[in-house]
């Protein structure tokens, strides 16, 4: 934030906004807010970066509703557009946009899968100042002919990292292909990868960029915590964990579906209030679990990554990571859902040794270890306390440095030369006695000491059966010997013993 701060007014927000804003208990912009909103009201196209929780849908929902309060929307052609990645998130702008646009005569529609199609219809009838959507259920209705997009003068794609997450960039290029090419975008992410930087390149012109923190940090305002367990014992320490902590309401996050039925189940078994959401259940069961939510008529949601974006649940004091989120990126919108507008939160995450490979990527995208605590809240310190990728490269150099060791020269586990001649070799044949070939000193001290031999000068003869040229030390010469050493050039190592017929001394010059 800037040294002198500024407030919603000073941004040049009509009073009626103003008035709106400060209603809703909000009288100083966040920095995303003050930076972004004086380029959306010039009309420039806009790329704004910020962490989740910063207040990125206020920053383009307000200057929005300034600018489009002149003017009236046609039937079936809205005047705005904003494409959402989940149902959540669609209707969380669609609340600020009704709690914001109070004091103005704008109209709004909501189209998101799970509800009846007559009802967004109606409403695309009459008319719509700003439509917001998620890109299947805008094609669905663009494909039944009852919306069209060539009146939009704005075009607002709202959490695009996930966007590209889901697989819908190319439901989003499709709709964007069917805009007016004069149009003002705003494109925001909390995250600003390669591939979501080469969209926007693609869907901006010469745009204004807004970060107002680094790429992929998180909220400076979240506690976070690390709490390694075994499987079978993370509903017992979340259990526990929730009865240390003051819990006033809480998100527990699950990477799999079926696990949330089970982790609910086990937490209303135990006494606890808890409802689920995720992604099978109907819209109307979803909008009801979030209602019972926000009225507190539920302590704690057991939820997969479908809330981790668009949901502003004021207050929420807690977010546990009941599984490390396979994609890092999630774990940042994951506590982002904590800690917004100011408010302190504390998040947990419940990390098994199955999850070494997801915890080192998370840590690594934060650029920090997260804190390690134990069941009871303290601290776990020295080595115990190391990041995931420490945890799981130490096991790796250990076996790094046995597997040298035992290739090593210089350990006492190394065969003598003689003993390595006193096996068999691979045609079966037995080497000479051990009696007959001077072994080698085995002392790991006298190794050390002596100085290199030189290479023992090799005799090539032909053999007298097979063709193949035999390479032999003197050793070799004795009837029937063969070491590791001799190999047939032209056959490879696994040469057939009956071409390794020994040589008559007369044939060698003897």
């Amino acid at each position: 934030m800037s040294d002198t701060q500024k407030t919603f007014a000073d941004l040049g927000l009509s009073d009626e906004i103003v008035e709106a804003v400060t209603s809703a208990g909000y009288t100083t912009p966040t920095p995303i807010q003050e930076k972004a909103i004086p380029y959306v009201l010039m009309g420039r196209d806009v790329l704004g970066c910020a962490q989740t929780g910063t207040g990125k849908t206020a920053s383009f929902t307000l200057p929005m509703i300034d600018v489009l309060s002149a003017g009236r929307a046609k039937a079936r052609m809205p005047r705005s557009l904003i494409i959402a990645p989940t149902r959540e998130l669609a209707a969380q702008v669609a609340e600020n946009f009704t709690k914001y646009g109070a004091n103005t005569k704008l109209t709004m529609a909501l189209l998101i899968g799970g509800v009846s199609f007559d009802d967004q219809e109606s409403k695309l009838d009459r008319g719509v100042d700003v439509l917001i959507a998620t890109p299947g259920r805008l094609l669905d209705h663009f494909e039944r002919g009852k919306v069209l997009l060539n009146d939009v003068k704005v075009l607002v794609i709202d959490e695009a990292d996930r966007m590209l997450d889901m697989g819908f960039i190319p439901d989003v290029e499709r709709i964007v292909s069917l805009l007016p090419t004069i149009r003002q975008t705003l494109f925001f992410s909390a995250t600003m990868a390669p591939e979501i930087r080469r969209i926007a390149d693609k869907f901006l012109m010469n745009p204004k960029e807004v970060t107002v923190a680094p790429p992929s940090s998180t909220a400076d305002t979240v506690a976070q915590h690390l709490v390694r367990c075994s499987p079978k014992d993370k509903r017992d320490i979340l259990r526990k964990i929730i009865n240390r902590e003051n819990v006033e309401s809480a998100l527990i996050f699950c990477n799999r579906k079926r696990d949330i039925g089970v982790l609910h189940r086990s937490l209303v078994r135990h006494g606890f209030d808890a409802v689920q959401l995720h992604g099978d259940m109907t819209q109307p069961a979803r909008m009801e679990t979030l209602k019972k939510f926000k009225n507190n008529e539920a302590r704690m949601v057991v939820c997969s990554d479908v809330a981790a974006r668009g949901l502003d649940i004021k207050g929420l004091s807690h977010v546990f990571n009941f599984d490390v989120p396979s994609n890092a990126e999630d774990y940042i919108h994951r506590i982002g859902r904590t800690g917004r507008a100011g408010m302190t939160g504390r998040a947990f995450t419940l990390t098994t040794s199955d999850d070494a490979k997801f915890l080192a990527a998370v840590q690594r995208l934060i650029k920090k270890d997260i804190p390690e605590i134990d069941a009871d809240g303290n601290p776990v310190g020295g080595s115990k306390a190391t990041s995931g990728v420490a945890a799981k490269a130490k096991p790796e150099a250990e076996i790094a440095e046995q597997t040298d060791e035992a290739s090593s020269p210089d350990t006492p586990s190394e065969k003598p030369e003689g003993e390595k001649r006193s096996r068999r070799s691979r045609g079966g044949r037995k080497s000479a006695p051990k009696e007959m070939v001077p072994a080698q000193e085995t002392s790991r001290e006298t190794r050390a000491d002596a100085a290199p031999q030189p290479k023992t000068e090799r005799n090539t003869v032909q053999s007298v059966t097979g063709g193949g040229v035999v390479e032999q030390f003197p050793d070799d010469r004795r009837r029937g010997g063969r070491n590791d050493k001799s190999r047939v050039v032209g056959f490879g190592d696994d040469v057939p013993a009956f071409l390794l017929r020994p040589v008559p001394k007369k044939a060698m010059g003897g």
